[in-house]
């Protein structure tokens, strides 16, 4: 059975986006085996420049790094990534895991990600060009996993 990791910084704080994970998560459960691993965000603060947000992109980095599983396919979330249909995700999930038993998704901070993790991962997908939370993204991603087994197992699901 295919693992998927997500890999993301910071907590889901809101009842109703955890039970929205949660869900998605027991839905998810019938097609692969599914981990979320939540690291820690850094404190921003109110005077932000580029040094300091270079700084607090770094620790969180260099922390998502240390947690990708060494034959992992890694995707990370970032805007200038690639966008799909809901198909062509689904056709594309199915591609990878001829290639390899683990998927990883990477979710940043709110200050995103850093070239490091940019040009260590395999692939990199958007979901939007418009700005969500991240908690709200984790949701998007957990839902579009969920129809892309739909889709590719041909079962009916929201069109």
């Amino acid at each position: 059975m295919l693992s998927i990791n997500i890999i993301c910084i910071g907590k889901i704080k809101e009842k109703f986006f955890k039970d929205s994970i949660n869900e998605y998560s027991k839905r998810l459960s019938k097609y692969c085996k599914l981990n979320i691993l939540e690291l820690p965000d850094e404190k921003i603060p109110d005077k932000l420049n580029i040094n300091i947000e270079k700084s607090i992109k770094d620790k969180e980095c260099s922390n998502i790094i240390n947690h990708i599983k060494k034959d992992s396919y890694t995707i990370c979330l970032d805007l200038k990534g690639k966008q799909f249909s809901s198909e062509e995700f689904s056709k594309n999930i199915e591609n990878i895991s001829m290639q390899s038993s683990q998927i990883t998704f990477i979710i940043g901070g709110s200050l995103g990600l850093n070239d490091k993790i940019l040009n260590l991962c395999d692939e990199k997908i958007c979901f939007s060009k418009m700005t969500f939370p991240h908690q709200l993204i984790r949701i998007f991603l957990l839902e579009q996993l969920f129809r892309s087994f739909k889709i590719s197992n041909g079962e009916t699901y929201h069109r």
